[in-house]
């Protein structure tokens, strides 16, 4: 069974709030804001990560009584609601932000899912991030992407091959979809959960909006000049 509810009406979400045990992850967003789109995806990685909590997908626009019941001014924004009582509220496309507050959270909850390591397990995800390491570090500009810069498999990575072209940085890249291990561990590494994700000098700089933001300023080639 899911983790994940799509709210069709307001009665189905004050049946889920009256849950005393359950911790919500509400996520107030909506179709036309972009962000949104990152962070459903971000939200769907952690809502498969954590299974012990339930994550609530909002379209704020649709249901202005909910929206105006939590004072929602813009989208993203996303509510950690414990005992239905809010924990944790953040405001637009912060993904490392949100996975801390769900990490944080999920301690303690008990889920139907159980698991185990091995130390068959543990020693390879050391190797892994030995591996992780030497990638991220192989370029002063390095992405990690969904396809190639030639043949991008997703809007996100496309756009970013775009920007990049357009201010002339150089760089180098990573297909993820070839190697899963790659793919899985990254996440974990950098506690960052989607893609495509930018590393500066062997440091994240993060997704897709954070470059843009960057780009939008100034910041961004200053970056790169300055460390370079």
């Amino acid at each position: 069974m899911s983790n994940t509810i799509e709210i069709t009406n307001d009665s189905q979400f004050q049946d889920l709030i009256t849950k005393k045990d359950a911790v919500l992850v509400l996520n107030f967003w909506a179709t036309w804001a972009e962000p949104c789109q990152q962070m459903n995806e971000v939200a769907a990685e952690l809502a498969g990560k954590f299974s012990s909590l339930q994550f609530v997908k909002i379209e704020a626009e649709n249901f202005p009584d909910i929206s105006e019941e939590f004072e929602i001014a813009a989208v993203p924004t996303f509510i950690i609601l414990k005992g239905g009582k809010t924990v944790e509220r953040i405001e637009g496309a912060k993904a490392a932000e949100l996975t801390n507050a769900v990490a944080k959270h999920a301690k303690g909850v008990s889920s139907n899912k159980s698991s185990s390591l091995t130390e068959n397990d543990v020693k390879p995800a050391k190797d892994l991030n030995t591996r992780l390491k030497t990638l991220i570090e192989s370029a002063p500009v390095m992405v990690f992407i969904k396809g190639t810069p030639q043949q991008p498999r997703c809007g996100f990575t496309r756009q970013l091959i775009d920007i990049l072209g357009e201010q002339k940085i150089k760089y180098s890249s990573f297909n993820i979809l070839v190697d899963e291990d790659v793919r899985q561990g990254l996440k974990a590494y950098s506690n960052w959960p989607t893609f495509p994700q930018m590393y500066v000098n062997g440091e994240l700089i993060g997704g897709l909006d954070i470059v843009k933001e960057l780009v939008s300023s100034g910041e961004l080639k200053e970056m790169i000049e300055e460390e370079n």
